[in-house]
């Protein structure tokens, strides 16, 4: 009778110790943010925009773990196959949804194998070039491009990336003969652009912004829908004679499929706080990034829609999977 007793108070102990680790509030430990690219990039500063007031509203510090290459699967793909616990999370660029239409052999499913949390931001593109390059319009960089058949180099964060995609379908309507030097990640793109080892690129503005404000790049045109407040003076395609050519980067959060809505929620509203917090909301709309914040039913529209216009988008540029 005696050890029966202790039996039973052994396994009243057990199930009260279970019941007390599954109610513990979310988070409990450090999370990880994995973002997919190089550091420098605008994946990651973005990143880095909303990460401090998360980690504050959270309670625990969020470490974010670079994992660049092969056009940001690498990291994905870490992100895809963590325990969907909450405690890895996931930051991605457009190339979450243009790399359905130019990988042929994803490791993943880029919709069934996450959660989506959130749109964080919205990001024109822009057309940069070395200073040295004799073009201050796109008019007068296309006429350049068109007297020097296969000399005018562009770099971009890799193959199949929106940047690539926006060039190629710049060099498709304006008939130029350019070459492609593909780096890993942004940020060498963008480093070798303002050495001037490459002529030119597309880049998103956040990684741009700061180099045209010194005078180390300059900004041709923009790629938005209408003009960045970061860089008003610059006018967009429609404006510079190439109508309907309107090309920019979401960057989302995700998480891996089936982290319960609880946590999805949580997340969410973190985000959602540290958009709205005045230093974070302008830091972001000065590097020329549109803080968005959608609900997670939203973004997971968002990713859908997007993957099937990018696949139009690379067929109409000539971009055939590999």
């Amino acid at each position: 009778m005696l050890k029966n007793m202790y039996l039973r108070y052994f396994t009243v102990c057990v199930c009260s110790a279970a019941a007390s680790a599954v109610a513990q509030p979310y988070p409990v430990k450090v999370i990880r943010m994995v973002v997919p690219f190089a550091p420098g990039g605008n994946t990651d500063i973005i990143a880095r925009f909303i990460v401090p007031k998360m980690s504050e509203d959270l309670g625990q510090q969020i470490i974010i773990d670079n994992r660049g290459g092969a056009s940001s699967t690498i990291g994905t793909d870490i992100g895809a196959k963590s325990p969907p616990d909450g405690y890895t999370l996931l930051m991605v660029s457009t190339a979450h949804v243009i790399n359905p239409a130019v990988i042929k052999k994803l490791p993943y499913d880029s919709v069934r194998d996450f959660t989506p949390i959130t749109l964080v931001a919205d990001v024109p593109n822009a057309l940069v070039v070395h200073p040295s390059v004799p073009a201050r319009t796109l008019k007068e960089l296309i006429n350049l491009a068109r007297s020097r058949p296969n000399e005018m180099l562009y770099a971009t964060p890799g193959r199949g990336t929106s940047t690539h995609l926006a060039i190629e379908m710049l060099a498709s309507r304006a008939q130029l003969k350019l070459v492609h030097v593909p780096y890993k990640g942004v940020g060498p793109a963008t480093v070798d652009t303002v050495a001037g080892h490459v002529h030119m690129q597309f880049s998103g503005m956040p990684s741009a912004i700061q180099f045209v404000r010194d005078g180390r790049l300059r900004m041709v045109v923009q790629s938005g829908a209408k003009r960045s407040p970061a860089a008003p003076a610059v006018p967009v395609m429609a404006e510079a004679g190439m109508p309907d050519f309107v090309v920019s980067s979401g960057f989302g959060m995700l998480a891996p499929a089936n982290t319960p809505r609880a946590i999805v929620d949580r997340v969410h509203a973190s985000v959602r706080k540290s958009l709205a917090n005045p230093d974070v909301n302008k830091g972001l709309s000065s590097q020329g990034a549109d803080p968005v914040g959608n609900t997670p039913d939203e973004y997971d529209k968002y990713n859908r829609a997007e993957i099937a216009r990018w696949a139009k988008v690379a067929r109409d540029a000539g971009v055939q999977a590999d």
